[in-house]
């Protein structure tokens, strides 16, 4: 079998692009939601801050210019096909990618080179990388940016063997009210459940990827993100903490089998830039 081949510098190209997209223009499903929560919200701070982050949304896409100060952490998945050959190291191009999009974007860089020195690395790299080994001759790439005031506020939780959706729940919505307004809701939430502790929080991160008009696939995990999104809400800390109806505006489960002797939960966090494109190579 022909195996395809696909240059690293394709790779560069591609990531440097999605890198400043995801920057600049703000998801249309997030858009829609946000349009559709000034509708129904009844606090008046609330709606205002509402139009100011639509207004800015706006903006950002008409002059090509970032969507907020904090352009985030380079957070790329890779579902790499195995019937595909990449000539070039994939890493190196990933990251050189986030490094011609920074400059090319003008995107302010954020990443330190040790948690200790903290020294600017000057380019946004290294990024964090996930490559996965999946059929098929295709290379779906995946960009995030991932603000530090909404990650911040990530939490994980290694649960009771005996704990249900109430503790679940519970978790979720006490970090979320924790959480209060650093995030800069309105937020998204994002739920990993099961596996083992970096797995969880693994699946918290790739939940954040999946659209807000895109229904989870599994009907007991999608009436979980509906009544979670519905008690979230009612917690009244609203845009920007100013009050309201709308303190998310979408709640994401990913899960994974688990030991029998284990419950791991994650919980990660987005304000809503939340910041990601794709394609498919």
């Amino acid at each position: 079998m022909n195996m395809k081949t696909i240059h690293a510098e394709q790779i560069v190209s591609e990531v440097s692009k999605l890198w400043r997209e995801a920057n600049f223009y703000l998801n249309e499903d997030i858009i829609g939601v946000l349009k559709n929560s000034l509708k129904k919200e009844k606090n008046i701070r609330a709606k205002d801050a509402l139009r100011v982050i639509l207004k800015n949304a706006g903006l950002a896409r008409k002059e090509n210019r970032p969507i907020c100060q904090d352009t985030g952490f380079p957070l790329v998945f890779l579902e790499v096909g195995q019937d595909v050959n990449i000539k070039g190291d994939l890493h190196k191009s990933v990251n050189q990618g986030i490094r011609e999009g920074t400059k090319e974007g003008f995107l302010r860089p954020s990443v330190v080179d040790c948690p200790f020195n903290r020294k600017n690395t000057g380019d946004n790299t290294p990024a964090v990388i996930h490559c996965e080994i999946v059929p098929g001759d295709k290379v779906k790439i995946f960009v995030a940016a991932k603000g530090a005031g909404s990650e911040n506020c990530s939490k994980t939780a290694m649960l009771l063997p005996t704990a249900g959706e109430k503790e679940i729940e519970d978790f979720a919505v006490e970090s979320v009210k924790i959480a209060g307004s650093n995030p800069c809701p309105p937020i998204i939430v994002g739920l990993g459940i099961g596996g083992t502790l970096e797995k969880a929080v693994l699946l918290s991160k790739k939940a954040l990827l999946r659209p807000l008009n895109k229904k989870n696939p599994d009907r007991n995990l999608n009436r979980l993100e509906v009544k979670l999104l519905q008690k979230i809400n009612k917690l009244g800390i609203g845009p920007n903490g100013f009050g309201g109806k709308t303190t998310a505006l979408g709640v994401r489960i990913e899960r994974f089998p688990c030991h029998l002797a284990s419950l791991p939960i994650a919980i990660n966090i987005s304000c809503h830039v939340n910041r990601h494109k794709e394609t498919v190579i």
